[in-house]
C-alpha cells in the first residue's frame, strides 16, 4: 500500500520572494501577508497540485535561511495564526503541507550565538556550534572563529553531535507537527546532516504523525545514502535535472534516458523502490526557460518531468514560463508574483494550460506515478518508455525535434485497446507496435489496456 508521497504532484513556493516581504528583516509590527496565499488554492488545484512545499518560514535576518527563531513564522510573512490559518485552508482543498526545515545551521542573531558572543568561554551554549574557538576572530570580529556553511560567515553551523542541539531541535519538529498540523519536512543542506540525527529524526517524525514526510536537499553523492528506510524518503533528484535541460539543448535523449536507466530501470535501477523529488527549476538555479535554448521544448521536457519516476514539482511561477537567471541574483530566482495579473499575461502562453492537463493525466491514472519503468525507444531525437501497474500501462513518447517525427513504439505487453490521453483518440497497435506521429517538439501519453 503506498503513502500520499509516492505519488503526488508538488508546487514549491519561496514565500519571501512571492509575496514581495522587504530583504532584510528590520523587526517591527508583524505583515500579514500569508493570507494571500489562500488565494492560489483554486489555482493549486486546477493544476492537481497534491502538496504544497513552502519555506522558509522561520524568523530570520535577510533570506529565510539564517534563522533567529525556530518557533515564530517570520515577521514579514505574518504570525502563527496566518500559517495555522493558511495550513486548515490547504487541507480543507486536499493539499497536504511540507516546510522548510533548516538544521544545519542558524544566523548569528539566533539566541545561543548571541549569548556566545556576550559570554565567550563562559556561556552554556559555546558547544552547540561547530568549530567555536576563542583563540581565533571570525571576518565579523567577534574575537572567536566558527564554521560555518560553504563560509557563509552568517550561517553557523550547529553541532548536531551534541545531545542539548539535537533535543532542542526536535522539541522544534514537535511543535510545528503539532501546532500546525504540518505534513512533512524539507530538510536544508541534507547532504551536511548527521546520518545519526537523521535516523532519529525519522523515528521521532513517525511516532508524532504517520505517513509524514522527509525530503533531504542533496545534490551530488549515492542519493541511497540519505533515502532509505531509516532516514529521508525522498531527496531531490539534480541528477536528472541537469539531464532534462542540457539532453534538450543537445538534443541528446541518450543523456536522460542512460539516468533513469540507471535510477529506475525495473531490472537494475539504483533507487528502485524509492520516490525522489523530481523538478524543472527552484530557488537555488536558473528558471529552466532561461537554461533552454529553444523555448519550445518546455513542453515535452514537462512532459518527462510529470511522467517520469519521481514526484513532479512545479516551481512558483514557472507554470507561466518566467525568467530568473542565477547571475541576476536570489532575489530574480525568487520574485514577487501577482496572480491576477500573470494569469492575464502569461510569459509563455499554453503552458498552465499544458501542466493541468499533464496534472490531470497523472491524478487519473496511477501507473504514471506508481507503475515500474521500462525503456521502449530512444534515440538521439525521440524517446519513449512505459510506466508498467499491474496489466495496465502508460506509454510517454517525446521528441525535441524542430520537425514532426513518425515512430514505431514496440507496446510493453499485449493488449486490447490503446488510448491517446492527450487528445482522447484511440491509437491503431500493429504487430506489437504503436505508429504514431509526434509534433516537431511535442509529446505523446497512452494508455494501454
Amino acid at each position: 500500500m503506498s503513502n500520499w508521497y509516492d505519488n503526488v504532484i508538488f508546487y514549491h513556493i519561496y514565500p519571501l520572494g512571492l509575496l514581495g516581504a522587504p530583504a532584510v528583516n528590520e523587526g517591527g509590527d508583524v505583515v500579514h501577508r500569508l493570507p494571500e496565499l489562500e488565494n492560489w488554492i483554486g489555482h493549486l488545484k486546477a493544476l492537481r497540485v497534491g502538496a504544497v512545499y513552502i519555506g522558509p518560514l522561520f524568523e530570520s535576518s535577510t533570506h529565510g535561511y539564517d534563522t533567529t527563531d525556530y518557533r515564530t513564522v517570520d515577521r514579514r510573512l505574518g504570525d502563527n495564526e496566518d500559517f495555522r490559518r493558511l495550513v486548515r485552508a490547504l487541507h480543507d482543498a486536499g493539499i497536504r503541507v511540507v516546510v522548510d526545515g533548516v538544521f544545519n545551521h542558524t544566523g548569528r542573531e539566533f539566541f545561543a550565538f548571541r549569548d556566545i558572543k556576550e559570554k565567550r568561554e563562559y556561556s552554556p551554549y559555546k558547544d552547540w556550534y561547530k568549530g567555536i574557538n576563542f583563540g581565533w576572530n571570525s571576518t565579523f570580529n567577534d574575537g572567536f572563529s566558527y564554521e560555518s556553511w560553504r563560509n557563509c560567515g552568517d550561517l553557523v553551523n550547529l553541532n548536531l553531535y551534541n545531545r542539548a542541539v539535537k533535543d532542542y531541535l526536535f522539541d522544534v519538529i514537535r511543535f510545528w507537527i503539532r501546532e500546525f498540523d504540518i505534513d512533512g519536512i524539507r530538510l536544508d543542506c541534507a547532504d551536511c546532516l548527521d546520518f545519526d540525527f537523521l535516523k532519529e529524526m525519522r523515528w521521532i517524525t513517525g511516532q508524532e504523525k504517520e505517513a509524514f514526510w522527509l525530503m533531504g536537499e542533496v545534490i551530488h553523492g549515492d542519493y541511497a545514502r540519505w533515502a532509505n528506510g531509516e532516514m529521508c524518503h525522498s531527496v531531490t533528484n539534480y541528477e536528472l535535472n541537469k539531464g532534462l535541460w542540457s539532453g534538450h539543448n543537445d538534443h541528446n535523449y541518450f543523456e536522460i534516458a542512460h539516468t533513469i536507466r540507471r535510477q529506475f530501470d525495473e531490472n537494475g535501477g539504483i533507487y528502485r523502490g524509492r520516490v525522489l523529488y523530481s523538478f524543472a527549476d527552484n530557488h537555488d538555479v536558473a528558471r529552466v526557460v532561461n537554461k533552454l535554448n529553444d523555448r519550445g521544448h518546455l513542453k515535452p521536457l514537462y512532459t518527462l518531468v510529470y511522467t517520469l519516476p519521481g514526484d513532479p514539482s512545479i516551481y512558483y511561477g514557472s507554470e507561466w514560463g518566467i525568467e530568473g537567471r542565477k547571475e541576476d541574483g536570489d532575489r530574480a530566482l525568487r520574485p514577487q508574483i501577482d496572480l491576477e495579473q500573470i494569469s492575464r499575461r502569461p510569459p509563455v502562453p499554453g503552458l498552465e494550460e499544458y501542466l493541468e492537463q499533464l496534472g490531470q493525466i497523472r491524478s487519473e491514472h496511477p501507473e504514471i506515478g506508481l507503475g515500474r519503468y521500462r525503456e521502449l525507444l530512444l534515440t538521439n531525437r525521440q524517446y519513449a518508455f512505459a510506466r508498467i501497474l499491474g496489466d495496465r500501462a502508460v506509454i510517454t513518447a517525446v521528441n525535441n525535434d524542430p520537425a514532426a517525427a513518425s515512430v514505431r513504439i514496440r507496446l510493453p505487453f499485449a493488449c486490447a485497446k490503446v488510448t491517446d490521453l492527450l487528445t482522447g483518440e484511440k491509437v491503431k497497435q500493429e504487430n506489437g507496435q504503436l505508429e504514431v506521429t509526434l509534433e516537431a517538439d511535442g509529446s505523446g501519453i497512452y494508455l494501454v489496456e
